[in-house]
């Protein structure tokens, strides 16, 4: 089931009535109860989907204005993200989870326990919550619940940043799914050629220019050479899985994301047969996305990987920074050379240059 939950997972980001299937899918992996999404927009009260256990207890729970008087939600909020799912008796303090009355009142004669979430920053400001919840007989999750979700989590973060755009209702087709998504983007066939974009896009002749036979590239060379990569990635000619691209900043265009997101099954029908949808974001300026988290994000970076970034960025030797990492120099040699491969670099000094810029950019 997991090899098919890539796909299914952007294809809901379009077709929301399809989001429950998905959460399933994260519950049988991660072997626990139930599933929810919560989409969190600056001003506006959360949109949420669930699986069947659940939904009916966050219905309650939102009806009761829920979101805004727990104390959890409003840790999520304080606290630094972590770059991965994690167990929350392991990150909310004990006092917390004691209060908690949705869990005590509600989810606890269901037989359900604890919860194991991600909270994801988008580029753009919103935040996604994605969390299982574990049965009490199997409350603890194992190392492979973990890594299983984890592996998931660049898929489900490019999906919900579609779906916060779309306010978790149906894109129709093409021109109406663009304009709600209110962010330059492009869809391209499957040989690479461009077959619609918005103004948006077609605003920023410095990132993206036109090239032979309809197909669209990114301005700066380095940027691109990943982005034809990615291009062939999600046609399945090439083994590399990176689809989140940084571009450095150019003139009067600040630094952007160019995040590709393949279009499958009704996502593909609703594009008028597109399938890949190229979508460029900014990042916000936000004191909620810290470094690791941040790096995790733009480069599709591991927590191991991002951790061992996130001390290379403060300018520590590979020695100090696998020390931090709690890791040894060689594993932290082969992170380095999977951080090399996912941000376009091939040197040390390439790659710094290129942490310290998005150190910057997350303070704007």
């Amino acid at each position: 089931m997991i090899a098919s939950l890539p796909d299914r997972i952007y294809e809901a980001a379009f077709v929301p009535e399809l989001w429950p299937g998905v959460l399933e899918g994260l519950s049988t992996v991660s072997n626990s109860a139930a599933a929810s999404l919560v989409l969190f927009e600056d001003r506006a009260s959360p949109k949420f989907i669930a699986t069947d256990l659940i939904a009916p207890v966050l219905q309650a729970f939102d009806s009761a204005n829920g979101w805004q008087k727990s104390e959890e939600v409003q840790l999520l909020f304080s606290m630094t993200p972590p770059s991965a799912f994690v167990f929350d008796a392991d990150y909310f303090p004990a006092e917390a989870l004691e209060s908690n009355h949705l869990r005590l009142d509600r989810t606890r004669p269901l037989g359900i326990g604890g919860q194991v979430g991600s909270f994801v920053v988008m580029p753009t400001g919103e935040m996604a919550l994605f969390s299982t919840e574990r049965w009490l007989e199997n409350n603890r999750p194992t190392t492979e619940d973990m890594d299983r979700l984890n592996a998931l989590r660049p898929h489900l973060a490019r999906a919900g940043l579609i779906a916060t755009r779309l306010g978790l209702e149906r894109a129709r087709d093409t021109v109406s799914a663009m304009e709600r998504i209110g962010l330059p983007a492009a869809v391209l066939s499957s040989a690479g050629r461009v077959l619609a974009a918005n103004a948006l896009l077609e605003d920023m002749p410095s990132v993206f220019r036109t090239i032979a036979f309809g197909g669209l590239a990114v301005g700066d060379a380095q940027s691109d050479l990943l982005f034809q990569q990615a291009v062939d990635s999600v046609r399945g000619r090439s083994a590399v899985s990176v689809r989140s691209i940084p571009v450095a900043a150019q003139d009067d265009q600040p630094p952007i994301i160019v995040h590709l997101v393949p279009l499958h099954r009704s996502a593909h029908d609703i594009f008028s047969g597109g399938d890949i949808l190229v979508v460029a974001t900014a990042v916000k300026a936000s004191s909620m996305v810290p470094s690791p988290t941040l790096l995790a994000g733009l480069f599709d970076l591991t927590p191991a990987e991002a951790r061992l970034a996130s001390a290379l960025s403060r300018g520590l030797a590979l020695k100090d920074a696998a020390a931090e990492s709690k890791v040894t120099v060689k594993t932290s040699r082969t992170y380095l050379e999977r951080i090399f491969a996912k941000t376009g670099t091939r040197r040390q000094s390439q790659l710094l240059a290129l942490l310290k810029s998005t150190e910057l950019l997350s303070r704007r």
